[in-house]
């Protein structure tokens, strides 16, 4: 069994560290001097952020049988 509260937190969790990616990649990008490894390293860590969040929201989603 699923336990939704603990789903629901994770959830929460994956998408603030998502956001304060977005935020760091932004702040990275409008700098004189861009480290494009950081940046790609960065966007790569969002990516797998991104994919995790849609794991956990197709566990929260209930099966529909047709």
């Amino acid at each position: 069994m699923i336990d939704r509260a603990a789903l629901e937190a994770k959830l929460a969790q994956l998408e603030i560290e998502h956001s304060d990616l977005d935020a760091s990649i932004l702040a990275l990008q409008t700098q004189a001097h861009v480290d494009q490894i950081r940046v790609q390293r960065l966007k790569k860590r969002k990516l797998a952020l991104k994919d995790q969040i849609a794991k956990v929201r197709s566990e929260l989603t209930p099966d529909i049988i047709a």
